[in-house]
C-alpha cells in the first residue's frame, strides 16, 4: 500500500485545475486505488491483512499461469477498485482531513504501475 497523495496533489497544482473533478484510474488488473485514513498505519496493515485473508495465496485457483499471487491479486483487485473520483475546489483535492490516496500492489514482487489522471472543470487560462 503506497500513498500517492503528494503526487496527485502536485500533479493537480501543476496542471491548472480549479474546480472540478478529478478522475484516477489504474491500468491494471493487480493492482488497485483506494482512499483510505493516512494518520495510524495500523489500519493500513488492517486493511491489507484483511485482503489477505479474503484471498490467500495457498489456496487452489484455476488461474495461476503467471504464478500463485496473481488470481488473490485478481481478486483483491476486484473489490477494491482500480479507479477514483475526487471534488476538486480552489485547486485542492477535498479529501476528509484523515484520508489519503493509495495504490495498492496485489502482486507478491512490484511491477511497474502506470496510473492515468483526467481533470474536468475550470482550469486557470
Amino acid at each position: 500500500m503506497h500513498t500517492i497523495t503528494r503526487e496527485v496533489a502536485h500533479w493537480l497544482a501543476h496542471s491548472g485545475a480549479q474546480s472540478g473533478t478529478l478522475t484516477l484510474f489504474c491500468k491494471h488488473t493487480s493492482a488497485s486505488l483506494t482512499i483510505q485514513e493516512n494518520f495510524d498505519p495500523t489500519v493500513q496493515e488492517d486493511l491489507l491483512s484483511f485482503l489477505e485473508d479474503l484471498a490467500p495465496e495457498d489456496r487452489y485457483y484455476e488461474h495461476s499461469l503467471e504464478g500463485p499471487d496473481d488470481m488473490p491479486a485478481h481478486i483483491k483487485t476486484m473489490v477494491t477498485s482500480v479507479s477514483l473520483t475526487i471534488p476538486v475546489q480552489n485547486a485542492s483535492m477535498l479529501l476528509g482531513q484523515w484520508q489519503g490516496l493509495y495504490l495498492l500492489e496485489h502482486r507478491a514482487h512490484a511491477h511497474h504501475r502506470q496510473l492515468h489522471l483526467c481533470f474536468t472543470g475550470l482550469c486557470k487560462n
